[in-house]
């Protein structure tokens, strides 16, 4: 992903942005009756973009980094990790998990990359929300908008949060967010990747820049632009079918449990409050 340049539809003013960020933080944090929140850091651009608002927003003696590397992790990750954590000043704790993503797969040793993939990325959501519960902190999100529209994560896995700061921001405006807040270089310049097994990165298994889907998502999602006026707009027809089936199909990711109705008020159809309701 080229850092240097920005379409004019993705361009934001980065203070504003900054602003908001750090204000929903605070105020969504301070609502729900915490003054905490525990932050997975994989050494990646999302969770330093995450942790980073998050400091500004509570100050970073309320921030918990959590490392949770895996025994075939890049070594990179957990370096990068320890860096945005000295670099910001927040607490910063190391858990690996290799014994039980080991213990649970010894019976199960045909399991492929995704299934084992999953399995760590869950498992580390395990550890963050474990901390959560002894920090008394909530636990904050780190998905972009591209991942949560494309369906790239793991649902109860990277996906779960109690709130999500970066969930508005297609990738290439996390870039350029993280750029405008320093975020230092070895982060902000790394090729993207969930280091989910050796050698993985975003967007070889994509199949697609992140630039060349967030200009897509943006006509299509924020500016409702039906199939043909998209390729009319110049972007390949394969290209745009693909794109948009992979949002319909990854629809049930981004929505709460469905919950049969039975009653005169069912949880999140007739009984939907604030989240703070009644504090």
């Amino acid at each position: 992903m080229n850092a240097s340049t920005i379409t004019p539809e993705l361009t934001l003013d980065w203070d504003l942005c900054t602003k908001i960020l750090t204000g929903f933080i605070q105020s969504e944090v301070q609502r729900a009756g915490f003054h905490r929140v525990v932050v997975g850091v994989s050494g990646g651009l999302d969770s330093s973009l995450s942790v980073t608002l998050a400091a500004a927003a509570l100050s970073p003696g309320n921030v918990w980094g959590v490392s949770m590397p895996y025994k075939a992790s890049n070594p990179e990750s957990l370096s990068h990790a320890r860096l945005i954590a000295e670099w910001l000043g927040i607490n910063f704790l190391q858990v690996d998990i290799t014994p039980q993503i080991d213990a649970y797969f010894t019976a199960l040793p045909d399991a492929d990359h995704i299934r084992r993939g999953n399995k760590m990325a869950r498992e580390r959501m395990t550890v963050l929300y474990d901390h959560s519960a002894h920090l008394g902190a909530l636990v904050l999100g780190t998905s972009n908008k591209t991942e949560l529209l494309l369906g790239y994560g793991t649902l109860y896995g990277d996906m779960a949060s109690a709130l999500n700061p970066i969930g508005d921001l297609y990738k290439t405006q996390v870039r350029w967010l993280a750029r405008h807040l320093k975020v230092p270089a070895e982060i902000l310049e790394k090729t993207p990747s969930a280091d989910l097994w050796v050698g993985q990165t975003d967007e070889e298994e994509l199949g697609f820049t992140y630039e060349a889907v967030d200009r897509l998502l943006y006509y299509m999602v924020d500016r409702r632009y039906e199939l043909p006026d998209l390729t009319e707009l110049g972007f390949d027809a394969h290209f745009v079918e693909a794109v948009f089936h992979r949002v319909k199909s990854s629809q049930y990711k981004r929505r709460p449990p469905v919950i049969a109705k039975v009653s005169v008020r069912t949880i999140d159809r007739d009984f939907r409050y604030p989240r703070d309701w009644g504090l």
